[in-house]
């Protein structure tokens, strides 16, 4: 999805992953100096300073996706798109956008039905279950999925370009192409 206007959903999606992003990186760091100060000062760690960190950076690395996604800054393919008169762009790009929707949407659920078995796993210090690490999963998911659906929407109401209606040629205003 493009940065340009990335509407009140777009923006409390960012926000909520910009917040996972900053905390996870300020406790991750945290606690990797804090033990390594301990380490170096008295010769003994923390023991569970090697868990937690473990357990926040997928969701420092999911949060990192969904804004990446959000910005449209992953690698895409776009040279078919653009290759397209603007109509067929927007219809081409609606039905893209609910494609990977309905896709990240099936991800979300596959990995939700997985919690429960994943809950029983605990972690060794903490006794942390690991569905912890498989929510940043389903989350990241539903919210690429939310962004996905807001592209489609936007792919589809995209007013049509000035003059194309009366056959002169228009600048083709750029359509939120899917990233596959």
């Amino acid at each position: 999805m493009p940065a340009d206007d990335p509407g009140l959903l777009g923006k409390a999606i960012g926000a909520v992953c910009r917040t996972v992003l900053w905390l996870s990186t300020g406790v991750i760091f945290a606690i990797l100096v804090a033990n390594t100060v301990l380490r170096y000062a008295t010769g003994s760690s923390l023991q569970w300073a090697n868990e937690l960190p473990e357990l926040l950076f997928p969701w420092l690395v999911m949060a990192g996706v969904v804004i990446a996604a959000q910005q449209g800054a992953h690698i895409a393919t776009t040279f078919l798109m653009e290759a397209l008169p603007a109509p067929a762009r927007r219809r081409v790009a609606t039905v893209a956008w609910a494609v990977v929707a309905a896709l990240y949407g099936t991800l979300a659920v596959a990995t939700a039905r997985m919690l429960a078995i994943v809950h029983h796993e605990k972690s060794p210090i903490l006794q942390l279950p690991g569905s912890i690490t498989y929510a940043c999963v389903m989350l990241g998911m539903a919210l690429l999925g939310l962004l996905a659906l807001q592209s489609a929407w936007q792919a589809w109401s995209e007013p049509a370009p000035a003059g194309h209606a009366a056959g002169q040629p228009a600048a083709d205003k750029p359509v939120p192409t899917a990233h596959w």
